[in-house]
């Protein structure tokens, strides 16, 4: 497949989701081998290295694989050891189940750290030594990282930037990835962060299955994230020694564990396949609503699914809330209230989360557990029921999140405890909704 290939800013990128890309370094042209994955010898003199993203035998829409030919392979290396996780855990009962309402009103603190030292594990559920599961972190930071990568050999990550753009360089080229962008970097893949001053975001992590675009179904061929608005890295490669030490962290069985080299892993000078990371801009998402009566359910607003072996079921779905018209008649147009058989994980970038005006800040979030009763404040509902109902712009400069997921997730001692963001007065925000039951009430619609 030919892909569009085109520059923003500084940086170049090609243009789909799922595409056969294929890309080199225009330092090194002609370094892709023709007509073969694994020649006797490589162009350049480079190393041809398979990274499989899916089993051999999948079936070929669900097959995902890349070739990278590379100046030394990533096998060169001193053995892993393990190192400290901090706040980073796949342990689920540390501490007892509680399925009351959590609520993270303020932002996440952002201390002096690097990435890794940055990653707070919220909430989770599932096993990736099982390969089936779900974690949800948080990570703040102020401090590139030099000299080191990372890699997650558990699941990939869904990254979703709040404050701070984050340059993001992988084996397979740079991105830069500002707050109302989102990107993925999946399974196995090694990358490094660079920031540029106070940064934090949400990390989704999936084990066992890979992000997609949601099914259409009725809504037909063309609607909510298209292809064509993701953007993968194009080749880049440094030929550096590092006399010091190079560190690869590797995320294993949920544990961190550290190796040292004596090069770059960045030295990709050319690669193809269709399994990469890509990044996604929200204000490309294009948003379908009610346009008569009711609700349609927040399903219509997702970006991608992460699908479980259950039709219609998945392990994790990522939606938004942006900016859009609301021109329902007859309707409470806030989010219904609402007991879900899904797990419920809300986040917010920008601006204020439409059901919950006050105290929820940006860099916040909520967890909405398993049928746990959950909807719109006493003031939201008040002020809707009795709102005209006049064509209106909903959620403007606004852009809240939510990391769905068919798991029962469990918080964290960090969570609940250590980072010291709970808000235990948030069940009061539903303490004044009072009766409005009239059993005398007649219909006006149907006087």
């Amino acid at each position: 497949m030919n892909v569009k290939c085109f520059s923003v800013c500084l940086f170049q990128y090609m243009s789909g989701f799922g595409n056969e890309f294929s890309s080199e370094d225009s330092r090194c042209p002609g370094s892709l081998p023709e007509g073969q994955n694994n020649p006797q010898v490589c162009p350049y003199g480079l190393y041809a290295e398979q990274l499989s993203g899916s089993a051999f035998t999948c079936p070929r829409p669900a097959n995902k694989r890349s070739w990278l030919y590379r100046i030394l392979p990533s096998v060169k290396h001193k053995p892993f050891t393990a190192v400290p996780c901090g706040n980073l855990t796949e342990n689920w009962n540390e501490v007892e189940p509680d399925p009351n309402q959590v609520h993270h009103g303020k932002k996440y603190c952002s201390p002096n750290l690097a990435s890794r030292q940055g990653l707070h594990t919220v909430c989770g559920a599932g096993d990736a030594k099982t390969r089936n599961g779900i974690a949800i972190h948080v990570y703040t930071c102020n401090t590139s990282m030099v000299d080191r990568c990372f890699n997650n050999s558990d699941g990939d990550f869904l990254i979703v930037p709040q404050q701070g753009e984050i340059l993001i360089t992988t084996e397979f080229g740079k991105m830069m990835v500002e707050p109302n962008e989102i990107c993925v970097i999946q399974q196995g893949m090694r990358f490094s962060v660079d920031v540029f001053g106070e940064t934090r975001g949400y990390i989704l992590e999936v084990y066992g299955a890979h992000f997609e675009l949601p099914d259409l179904g009725p809504i037909g061929a063309n609607g909510l994230a298209n292809p064509r608005d993701f953007l993968c890295p194009v080749a880049w490669y440094e030929d550096r020694t590092v006399a010091t030490g190079y560190t690869v962290i590797n995320k294993y069985q949920g544990k961190l564990f550290a190796c040292q080299q004596d090069f770059s892993p960045f030295n990709v000078v050319a690669w193809h396949g269709n399994y990469t990371p890509y990044k996604y801009n929200l204000n490309n998402f294009m948003v379908i609503n009610c346009v008569a009566f009711d609700h349609a359910d927040p399903s219509i607003f997702t970006v991608l699914t992460a699908k479980s072996t259950r039709p219609g079921v998945a392990i994790a779905d990522f939606v938004i809330f942006p900016p859009r018209w609301g021109v329902a008649d007859r309707t409470f147009r806030p989010p219904y209230y609402h007991r879900n058989c899904m797990s419920e994980f809300m986040g917010l970038i920008k601006g204020h989360y439409e059901a919950k005006e006050e105290g929820f800040q940006p860099g916040g979030a909520s967890l909405h557990s398993i049928m746990t009763p959950h909807g719109p404040d006493a003031d939201c509902f008040e002020k809707n029921s009795v709102a005209e109902l006049q064509p209106e712009r909903v959620a403007e400069g606004t852009m809240a999140f939510m990391f769905e997921s068919s798991f029962s997730m469990a918080v964290t001692k960090w969570g609940l405890q250590t980072c010291q963001r709970v808000d235990k007065s948030y069940y009061q925000c539903w303490e004044p909704l009072r009766s409005h039951f009239n059993p005398n009430w007649n219909n006006p619609i149907l006087v």
